[in-house]
């Protein structure tokens, strides 16, 4: 793990780490809560299905730690987590994920992340980066790390990581590689479980960001950003 040391951590407190996970996938978070409270060091506080559900959660529970996936349905996982910054100075937030994109990586320490860590982290090292973060220290995960090399990590060096105006959100990658794919606005909407407008809305600020006019521009650019693996077969 790559850790950013802070020069004021606090002590240790003979306590447990008060935990909320969040991830939309139920035998998941059964396995972290089974992780965790095998650990005397932590104790789970509840469990969120989607970050809205989370952000109450946390608010109401204020732990020491939150644990959220970014692959969730509904409400953005990164607006969430700067929500629970604004709101919860005591909690920090981590973000458990299988993604090791830039962007993604980028957009979560914006939204005032403490840790970036994968899902196939083995759970020793997880339970030290988690008990790590706790004391102050900013965690990524080595695999994340490598894909930075020489850039510089986003939230160590404030502004000198810009908002790229081509980063899409996780939800806008998802609508974008449906629409490529040659869903239509509604079944993209059905497929995501949001609205047809929600869908439209994420369409227009994607082809805004992209500076996409058109389907064929759309599908090269998602071979392009690697959302699209193969090109779609001409009918």
């Amino acid at each position: 793990m790559l850790t950013t040391k802070n020069p004021h951590l606090h002590s240790e407190s003979s306590q447990p780490i008060r935990c909320v996970i969040a991830d939309d996938h139920a035998l998941l978070r059964y396995g972290i809560r089974r992780l965790l409270e095998d650990d005397a060091d932590f104790a789970v506080v509840g469990e969120a299905a989607d970050a809205a559900d989370a952000l109450k959660l946390v608010l109401e529970e204020r732990p020491n730690l939150v644990l959220l996936d970014i692959g969730m349905p509904g409400m953005s996982p990164f607006e969430a987590g700067r929500l629970i910054g604004e709101h919860c100075a005591g909690t920090r937030v981590v973000y458990l994920t299988m993604h090791e994109d830039q962007d993604y990586v980028a957009q979560a320490f914006r939204s005032g992340a403490s840790g970036y860590l994968l899902k196939d982290t083995p759970a020793p090292r997880l339970l030290h980066a988690l008990r790590e973060i706790h004391r102050g220290e900013r965690v990524m995960s080595p695999q994340v790390m490598a894909r930075f090399k020489d850039e510089a990590i986003p939230g160590n060096e404030p502004g000198r990581i810009p908002l790229r105006r081509s980063t899409l959100t996780l939800r806008e990658r998802e609508v974008m590689k449906l629409l490529a794919e040659g869903q239509t606005v509604r079944q993209a909407a059905g497929v995501l479980g949001v609205s047809v407008k929600t869908v439209e809305a994420h369409k227009f600020n994607l082809m805004r960001k992209l500076d996409i006019h058109n389907k064929a521009q759309l599908v090269t650019t998602a071979i392009q950003k690697k959302i699209l693996r193969m090109p779609i077969p001409s009918q």
